[in-house]
């Protein structure tokens, strides 16, 4: 617990300078370093378990593909459904289950873990007291009624559109700039 408490404190000091700037500026801060990480460790994380096992079920996925183009059909979907029960499904189950142990350590723990901080940190209090006002964002509707944003759902909002963006970045980036790299070759 003492750990957890450090590691917020160290947050908190690195955010210090982005503070006049205002919470939804820090926020976003966060976001984008916790992208950034999850991106990051979903490249270099696969276990030695996971890249056996996608090997394993990339191997049977194949001798399925071979059995299913024999010339005779029938014979080829009878040993497609023998590989299907004998190995290929439990190959599949071992290597999915394996990859989404890594997702969850690789991209949700991180995500989660600064949800948390930014939840503790950017509470209506904490945000009264650092600047003056309890909320992130203040909205008014069609009707005059007062809408408030607060940390979390700014986190939340800032999480998709910053992945979202990445996603569009990394698109237009293999269209165009990799494109024009490989024809320049």
């Amino acid at each position: 617990m003492a750990l957890v408490h450090y590691i917020a404190k160290g947050i908190d000091f690195i955010l210090t300078p982005l503070s006049p700037m205002g919470p939804s500026v820090m926020i976003l801060a966060v976001v984008v370093v916790t992208v950034a990480v999850t991106k990051f460790l979903s490249k270099i994380y696969k276990t030695k378990r996971y890249v056996e096992l996608k090997k394993e079920f990339d191997y049977w996925f194949d001798l399925r593909k071979e059995a299913l183009a024999l010339k005779d059909t029938d014979q080829g979907k009878a040993m497609a459904k023998n590989i299907d029960q004998a190995r290929l499904n439990s190959a599949y189950y071992n290597f999915f289950f394996e990859g989404l142990l890594g997702s969850l350590l690789t991209k949700y723990l991180p995500v989660f873990l600064m949800l948390a901080y930014v939840n503790e940190a950017f509470k209506s209090d904490n945000l009264l007291k650092n600047f003056g006002q309890a909320y992130i964002f203040k909205f008014i509707n069609y009707d005059g009624e007062v809408i408030l944003i607060g940390a979390v759902f700014w986190y939340v909002v800032s999480i998709l559109l910053i992945y979202l963006t990445w996603f569009f970045v990394v698109l237009l980036y293999d269209k165009y700039i990799k494109k024009q790299f490989n024809t320049d070759s």
